[in-house]
């Protein structure tokens, strides 16, 4: 074994190094002074000061969704990595794989309330993939090494480096990567053939079949969203997608029906309630998907692939589940296909996508379109027609903004969209922004938000400022926490209890004195000037302020509760009892 004595903030350094890592996020504080000092005398690794940890958290999200490479945090003990909560648990909830270094205050004072002790393991073990508390220098390389692997490994998730003052000033043994093998964990990556057979068989027989795609597939590479295409249009089935699918499969294509869900198409969630073979592939059949679990496509045979075996059957019990990597499913079913000279039941096929068309041409998404006031849908129609064509990376907050994103900006790559789908974290989308326009410093990164969203994070304009990061902030300014007032309508009588912002600043004002451009549309006429305008600055990041609709709510909506054919299309189809009792606590 080849050893090489360093300190241990050192050690931390060069395994960052040896792991790839070219980006940290993070903001410096006394239990993490040394590895700061061991930044400070080296020039691979960049650091980006980020103004509040939990953006750091999602500015590494940002990075790892827009790259495929595990994301890299730094924060100090205690509040610095109490804050980085949010951030950590917004990463599990959506398997983005993270490693989260914290300082500690030093061994000997553990568990004697010294300044700015927090027990960090504990607080973030439930909002962690896995996490470490290393009390000797010597296994701290090893540590290290293990985190990375855990953190990209299986289903990706965030993984946590608690580390004392002591250890870092302590001299240790490092230990390259090549020699650290994780003793236990070794997620199943390729599926048993058995059961890609068995898939296989199902699939051809379907009459009503429909692929149900998730972040799975994202997270499983470029090359598993390529194989994904190649068999949706080997078998010509439709296809849909969770929200953090989206861009797995092109949506540019006639098989693609649109995101499915709470506020998913009329066609993708029909498809889904009527279908006799759903092909689940690296979704968790979240609640925002299923509505009412006994009424959730009820005659279906449902296969489920998905690499970590504690998802199956845990929300929806399935016919066959598939253990194993989305690229490596596939690219057995693909060859299995091929070689069996498999064929769909084409007269049933024509049939149900006869249905499908039926349901399509009620065009689910369409609003009132109006010349007095700006509805946000029609600024990300506009939005989506500027880019066409562009280098380009969306990033969101979280409400009414969000879905309306996933509604009206296609996404024919994978990689390319970026938001808080699990957790649903307002304030994630500009820090995440950051470390998606860093990651990709030519493309174009915009950040669709609400203004109540945006002044979650809205500090880390200066980190866009300082580190010359383009980022666009797109808010789609109603005055009221979206969502939440559109809830309060369908089940509380339109009380709007503190949903309105009564003290907003001026956005334009705000992006000046941060040194930034800031743009605003008031009228219909001004979208697409202030658009072509946000588009040509390239030097420093810009504020776009739409006053849109404040009234405008966002539909297709399954009210919680209900099940996947029974849509609501808009105000008039919104009755008070539209969400049963039972299904007000799922909202």
């Amino acid at each position: 074994m080849s050893e090489q004595k360093l300190t241990g903030a050192q050690i931390v350094i060069k395994a960052l190094k040896d792991q790839g890592v070219d980006i940290i996020f993070g903001y410096p504080g006394g239990a993490v002074l040394p590895i700061y000092d061991a930044l400070f005398q080296q020039n691979d690794l960049r650091h980006v000061l980020v103004r509040h940890e939990q953006a750091a958290v999602h500015a590494a999200e940002g990075y790892a969704r827009s790259t495929g490479k595990v994301g890299c945090v730094l924060v100090t003990s205690g509040p610095g990595a109490t804050n980085a909560v949010t951030g950590l648990l917004d990463a599990l909830c959506d398997s983005i794989p993270l490693v989260c270094l914290s300082g500690q205050v030093p061994t000997h004072l553990i568990g004697n309330d010294a300044f700015q002790e927090a027990d960090t393991t504990g607080i973030t073990r439930p909002c962690t993939k896995h996490n470490y508390l290393v009390k000797d220098v010597d296994s701290l390389a090893r540590t290290l090494h293990e985190a990375f692997y855990v953190a990209r490994s299986g289903r990706p998730g965030p993984v946590l480096v608690d580390i004392p003052k002591d250890v870092q000033f302590a001299d240790g043994t490092y230990v390259p990567p090549a020699e650290v093998k994780h003793k236990t964990y070794r997620p199943q990556v390729k599926p048993e053939i058995a059961r890609i057979e068995e898939a296989v068989e199902m699939i051809a027989n379907a009459k009503r079949p429909v692929f149900y795609t998730g972040g799975g597939v994202i997270n499983a590479g470029p090359f598993a969203a390529k194989l994904l295409t190649q068999f949706v249009k080997t078998t010509g089935f439709p296809i849909t997608s969770t929200l953090m699918g989206l861009g797995a499969f092109p949506a540019s294509d006639n098989q693609w029906l649109g995101m499915l869900g709470m506020h998913g198409t009329y066609e993708a969630n029909l498809a889904m309630y009527e279908c006799d073979v759903m092909i689940n592939i690296g979704a968790r059949f979240d609640d925002r998907v299923t509505g009412k679990l006994s009424a959730f496509s009820p005659g279906s045979k449902k296969i489920h692939v998905d690499i970590d075996p504690s998802s199956i059957n845990k929300n929806v019990a399935v016919d066959l589940a598939i253990i194993g990597d989305c690229g490596a499913v596939l690219e057995d079913m693909l060859r299995i296909w091929k070689a069996r000279a498999k064929s769909v039941d084409k007269p049933a096929l024509k049939e149900w996508w006869g249905k499908i068309e039926g349901w399509r041409a009620r065009n689910c998404l369409n609003y009132n379109r109006t010349e007095s006031v700006i509805k946000p849908q029609y600024a990300l129609e506009r939005l989506r027609e500027a880019l066409r064509g562009k280098d380009h990376y969306i990033t969101t907050e979280v409400g009414q903004h969000q879905m309306w994103a996933a509604q009206f900006l296609p996404f024919d790559q994978p990689n390319r969209w970026m938001t808080s789908g699990g957790l649903g974290t307002m304030g994630y989308g500009l820090p995440a922004a950051i470390g998606a326009q860093l990651a990709h410093p030519d493309a174009i990164v915009v950040d669709v938000s609400g203004e109540a969203s945006f002044l979650m994070n809205m500090q880390e304009i200066g980190t866009a400022v300082q580190y010359r990061a383009p980022v666009k902030i797109f808010i789609l300014n109603n005055q009221y926490m979206g969502m939440v007032r559109q809830w309060q309508e369908l089940l509380h009588g339109s009380r709007y209890s503190q949903s309105y912002s009564e003290a907003l600043p001026d956005f334009v004002k705000l992006a000046e004195a941060w040194g930034c451009v800031g743009l605003r549309a008031t009228t219909v006429a001004e979208v697409d000037q202030v658009i072509e305008k946000m588009l040509a600055v390239t030097d420093r990041p810009c504020i776009i302020d739409i006053a849109v609709d404040p009234k405008e709510n966002c539909f297709p909506m399954i009210p919680g509760g209900k099940a996947h054919n029974e849509i609501l299309f808009g105000p008039d189809d919104s009755p008070s009892d539209a969400t049963p009792e039972d299904g007000m606590v799922l909202v």
